[in-house]
């Protein structure tokens, strides 16, 4: 382990300006003041509107994937639907079917019983 050295002030030294803080801010501006804001205003109104324009194209992508999606799950269902009815039809055909099944058998049950057949 490498032992710590105390932090030494005398190398890091606040920058020093001609003047106080405030007024130099307010200088800077008079040298070239309403350019360096219109540039500055530029630049933030051309960040703005790029981000905007990024934000209105990632909505009208995920209007797209709605859209899509949407038809999608339409047809998925309306294939469900159809399916379901002829799932319907084939157990209301197999239902009628095991019924006559049923009925003949007892039909035939019944007459080997009064004609007198071994069951």
């Amino acid at each position: 382990m490498t032992a710590s050295r105390p932090f030494d002030f005398a190398n890091y030294k606040r920058p020093q300006f001609e003047g106080p803080i405030h007024k130099r801010s307010r200088a800077a501006e008079s040298d070239d003041g309403p350019e360096n804001l219109s540039d500055l205003l530029g630049r933030v109104s051309e960040n703005s509107t790029g981000e905007v324009d990024s934000l209105i194209g990632e909505f009208e992508r995920l209007r797209g994937t709605l859209q899509t999606d949407g038809e999608r799950i339409q047809r998925e269902i309306e294939q469900y639907n159809a399916l379901s009815q002829q799932v319907m039809q084939l157990t209301k055909a197999i239902s009628e079917s095991v019924e006559k099944v049923r009925a003949r058998h007892v039909l035939l049950r019944f007459h080997r019983k009064h004609q007198g057949a071994p069951n």
